[in-house]
């Protein structure tokens, strides 16, 4: 499909303002080389080609048909496609038909392709463009000036397709393609083709859904093995969690959770707008990326927007270099008097002799080992300077005299100048437009860098197959379970619990307590009731017989005869530990504050299993509770890496259980400085 020698052309026209016009415009404005079969009975000649009057007078199987036709007549086109040979369909139609019996059009249009083998684009969608196979297959108007270059862009959205085909910032491509409903091909068909081309170096997607999880995973992988940068950029993310389970992990997980944890896995860069996308996918294609450097340096001609870069990389966790005081020497030497040395500098003084004192302070940014990126962030706006003088020819003498990565940063988007962008460009310089696009941008540079020095995850220890064999038969034949029952299998699974014991008389509890030895807690044990807490259900710190036996009337005469009797665990921070099945990417562990906090915070980060101690502390680390877990005010600091061991040997529980869950609550898991400690846990059985 996407590298057809020969197109057919359904619907093909000469008429001004149609469809069947501007299909037959853009195989010209791309250049397309290939033959072309227009197909329409009311021509006989389109554009200098012989047109056919049905798909099944063309001379040959062609590679490709586009069909440029309304909804009601696609099946009987698609039909004729495959009569014919044709080994793929582009279709802009949004094959919609009002509801009846049997399959839907897309569904029929779909069962079409699957018995001949053809690949489709759409439907509702633009089609695409291969630049080096100068091919435009889409319906749609693209500049006559798009051009080549390293970036393949996959779209869910029509839109997103024609803006980025008109972006005005020299960006240039190897792929777009605008792949709309995915009756047939989805976005991972189009992500593999892209990685078997040494022309994609770049990959940016916008991403509605993923049709073919398995096959997404793998392409991601893929592109992580040839070290080409993704980005995605996802819409619909509040409505995830309208699918993830009822328990406290589910509604955690929401806000596309999965994509988080699947993006994490593979390196992909995640981007939360057009603009963003724009600037990131710019900046990598340059050919600099950060082999050294923990942070960037920047230059500015103004103190208070130096003050709101600050503040926004500080909001947006950019890191800025602390750079060493022999750097900060040589730029002192080089400042207008009043001038501070720092980093981010603010360099403007009097202005006299303004372009040699930056030249001089990006050569001493550059020379220090802690800096990775620099970024000359001044406005680019035209103010009658001569091109050769100035922040452009500063930028070229930069850009010319130094190796690594360099930008030029605008704060303000519509106040660059365009034309002044264009030169910088020309000249490899990649120019970011807005303050936070621009250091978001920067942000993705360093941390492509921090995933390539990882290092290889190492699978985490299996459990014994007799624990794992048990627990399945055990999760496959029961529709509840205690949490006693859950906390054994967390054991069984190398995670340290407090000792339990299930019950369901005040003999049984008494004798559990004798046993375990006071303090104990008692808790209801009760599978309508999901959240004990909420219910009055705790007991907590027993002492004696006595409040045992207080405890345990009380609760079993509002909540039913059946507890748990467990040990008291040493007091510490608590966090939550959970699994979450989410419907595309199946099960995730979950790592998020705990107790109370689960609710108020939703701090939480998500991972897909299988997770290594390092893997699971990258989680930990990213939690907004994650100082509490240091120690404050005088506190020990709590055993870290115990918690990230847990969260580890959860994801082994996730992928040998996973399937027969649809959550698992672990809350509060108690950490201190002697360990970590599950409390409490809540197994939901998958519903059948």
């Amino acid at each position: 499909m996407l590298e057809a020698r020969s197109v057919a052309v359904v619907g093909a026209s000469v008429k001004t303002g149609s469809l069947g016009r501007q299909m037959m415009a853009e195989l010209r404005r791309g250049g397309f080389d290939g033959a072309v079969y227009p197909v329409n009975p009311g021509y006989e000649e389109v554009h200098g080609y012989r047109c056919y009057p049905s798909l099944l007078d063309v001379p040959e199987p062609v590679d490709l048909a586009i069909l440029g036709v309304a909804n009601a007549r696609i099946e009987a086109a698609m039909a004729d496609a495959a009569e014919l040979g044709a080994g793929s369909v582009v279709t802009f139609s949004s094959l919609y038909e009002e509801a009846s019996d049997g399959p839907s059009l897309a569904e029929r249009v779909a069962a079409i392709a699957a018995a001949h083998g053809m690949a489709v684009c759409g439907g509702n969608g633009m089609g695409f463009v291969n630049m080096p196979g100068r091919l435009r297959a889409t319906g749609f108007a693209t500049p006559d000036d798009l051009r080549p270059g390293p970036v393949t862009f996959l779209s869910h959205s029509g839109s997103a397709f024609a803006a980025f085909a008109f972006n005005d910032r020299r960006i240039g491509f190897d792929l777009l393609v605008s792949s709309g409903q995915e009756v047939v091909t989805p976005m991972d068909a189009y992500l593999r083709f892209a990685l078997e081309r040494d022309t994609t170096r770049v990959i940016a997607m916008l991403l509605e859904t993923v049709r073919n999880p398995d096959g997404f995973r793998a392409a991601l992988a893929r592109a992580a093995e040839r070290d080409v940068p993704v980005f995605a950029l996802t819409v619909g993310r509040t409505d995830a969690s309208k699918a993830l389970v009822v328990a406290h992990s589910g509604a955690l997980a929401g806000e596309h959770g999965a994509y988080e944890a699947v993006f994490d896995a593979y390196g992909v860069h995640e981007v939360r707008s057009l603009d963003e996308m724009a600037d990131a996918i710019e900046l990598f294609s340059s050919p600099r990326r950060v082999h050294a450097g923990r942070g960037i340096a920047s230059i500015h001609d103004s103190g208070g927007e130096r003050a709101l870069f600050v503040d926004l990389a500080t909001e947006h966790d950019v890191p800025i270099a602390r750079v060493s005081d022999a750097t900060l020497g040589r730029i002192a030497v080089t400042l207008d008097p009043g001038l501070e040395a720092a980093n981010p500098l603010d360099a403007w003084g009097t202005g006299i002799d303004a372009d040699r004192i930056f030249r001089e302070s990006f050569a001493a940014f550059h020379d220090d080992d802690e800096v990775a990126a620099m970024a000359f962030v001044v406005d680019l706006t035209r103010q009658g300077e001569p091109y050769d003088e100035g922040y452009l020819q500063v930028a070229r003498d930069v850009w010319t005299s130094t190796t690594k990565p360099f930008c030029v940063l605008s704060n303000l988007s519509a106040a660059v100048a365009a034309d002044e962008a264009r030169m910088l460009r020309d000249d490899g310089i990649p120019v970011l437009e807005g303050t936070t696009p621009g250091l978001r941008a920067l942000k993705h540079l360093l941390d492509d860098a921090t995933w390539r020095a990882g290092t290889e995850p190492q699978p985490p220890r299996p459990a014994p197959e007799v624990a794992r064999r048990s627990h399945r038969d055990l999760l496959g034949s029961a529709a509840s379970f205690s949490e006693a029952f859950a906390l054994h299998m967390l054991a069984g699974y190398g995670i340290a619990t407090v000792r339990a014991t299930y019950c369901s008389s005040f003999d049984e509890v008494e004798w559990a307590a004798a046993d375990i030895g006071f303090p104990v807690a008692v808790k209801i044990d009760n599978p309508q009731i999901q959240h004990k807490s909420e219910v009055d259900g705790v007991r907590l710190n027993i002492q004696g017989a006595d409040e045992l036996r207080g405890a345990y009337e009380d609760l079993s005469s509002r909540l039913g005869p059946a507890v748990t009797v467990a040990e008291m665990a040493s007091p510490g921070v608590e966090m939550h530990l959970g699994i979450v099945t989410d419907p595309m990417f199946g099960p995730l562990v979950l790592v998020a504050a705990g107790g109370v906090l689960v609710e108020v915070l939703h701090d939480r980060a998500l991972g897909l299993p299988p997770l290594d101690d390092a893997a699971a502390l990258r989680l930990i680390d990213r939690l907004k509770i994650r100082p509490m877990l240091d120690g404050v005010r005088g506190a020990a600091p709590s055993d870290v890496a115990a918690l990230a061991h847990a969260v580890s040997r959860m994801s082994v529980v996730a992928e040998d259980l996973g399937d027969l869950v649809d959550a698992i609550d672990v809350n509060p898991v108690i950490v201190s400085p002697t360990g970590c400690v599950a409390v409490d846990a809540l197994v939901v059985p998958r519903r059948m």
